[in-house]
C-alpha cells in the first residue's frame, strides 16, 4: 500500500503489476479499476471507509474483476463506466460519454473519451485540485502506452494528443507497474537520450525502496515517453509496432 498524502490517492498493488487508486475524502473512499475485491475492502473496513463509486476506465478483467464482489458488500455504491460497455460492464449503473462532468466526492470530474486499446476507454479527470489529476487505465503509462486490442493506432495517437492538452503538472494514475520495462526499451532506441537515463536512475531507486514509480506528472512525461515525443502518426505506429515486439 503506498499513500499520496497531497491528494488522499491510496495504491494497492495486486495480481502481477496492477494498482488499484482508492481516492479517499473524509470516510467517503471512491476506487478505480478495480482488479480484485479483497484487499479494497480489508482496507476499507479496518479503516472504517465507505465505499462511494467506483470508476471503471474499461471492460478488461484485471480492471472490473471484484466489481461485483464490492456491490455485494455495498449495494448503493455507485458503478461509473463508459455507456458505449454496457453490454460488457453489465453491472455499471451510472452511465457516461466523452465530455460528461460528474461530481465527485465534492469534486468536479470530467469524462475524457481515449480510445485506442479498447473502442470504448474512458479516463476520469479531476481538475480542481493544485494538482490535477488523470486517471488514465491502460491508455498511458510511464514510458510506454497501451497496447493496440481493438481500437486502431490513429484511435490511440488521438489518444495521447488529447492527454497533451491537459495542463503540464497534471497528475497520471494509470493501472499498471510498467515503468522499469517501458525505459529500457525506450533507452534501447534511444541510448544517448539523457532524461530517459535520469528517469531510469530515479526509478531503479524507487523500486530499491519498494515504492511505486506511478503517478507520473505530464511535464516530465512529455520528457522521457517517446510515444508522446512522436511528431505524428506514422512514427507512434512505428513505436508501437517496435514496442510489440519488444515485450
Amino acid at each position: 500500500m503506498e499513500f499520496n498524502k497531497a491528494q488522499n490517492i491510496i495504491g494497492l498493488r495486486v495480481l502481477n503489476d496492477n494498482v488499484i487508486w482508492l481516492w479517499k475524502r473524509n470516510k467517503k473512499v471512491v476506487v478505480i479499476d478495480p482488479a480484485i475485491s479483497e484487499p479494497v475492502i480489508n482496507y476499507l473496513c479496518e479503516n472504517n471507509l465507505h465505499l462511494e463509486a467506483i470508476l471503471q476506465t474499461h471492460h478488461h478483467n484485471d480492471h472490473i474483476g471484484g466489481t461485483e464482489e464490492l456491490i455485494k458488500k455495498w449495494p448503493k455504491v455507485k458503478v461509473i463506466a463508459s455507456k458505449k460497455e454496457k453490454d460488457r460492464i453489465p453491472f455499471q449503473n451510472l452511465s457516461v460519454a466523452d465530455g460528461d462532468k460528474l461530481n465527485i466526492l465534492g469534486q468536479g470530474v470530467q469524462i475524457i473519451e481515449v480510445l485506442g486499446h479498447t473502442r470504448s476507454h474512458i479516463s476520469f479527470y479531476l481538475s480542481n485540485d493544485e494538482n490535477p489529476v488523470l486517471f488514465i487505465g491502460d491508455t498511458l503509462f510511464s514510458g510506454g502506452c497501451g497496447r493496440i486490442f481493438e481500437g486502431t493506432y490513429e484511435q490511440m495517437y488521438d489518444s495521447l494528443e488529447r492527454i497533451k492538452l491537459l495542463p503540464r503538472n497534471t497528475l497520471i494514475y494509470c493501472a499498471h507497474e510498467y515503468t522499469r520495462s517501458n525505459l529500457l526499451w525506450a533507452l534501447n532506441l534511444k541510448p544517448e537520450d539523457q532524461d530517459i537515463k535520469n528517469k531510469l536512475l530515479q526509478v531503479e531507486k524507487e523500486i530499491s525502496l519498494k515504492r511505486l514509480t506511478i503517478p507520473f506528472q505530464l511535464d516530465e512525461e512529455m520528457k522521457i515517453n517517446l510515444f508522446l515525443r512522436a511528431r505524428n502518426l506514422k512514427e507512434f505506429t512505428d513505436l508501437r509496432a517496435n514496442k510489440d515486439l519488444w515485450s
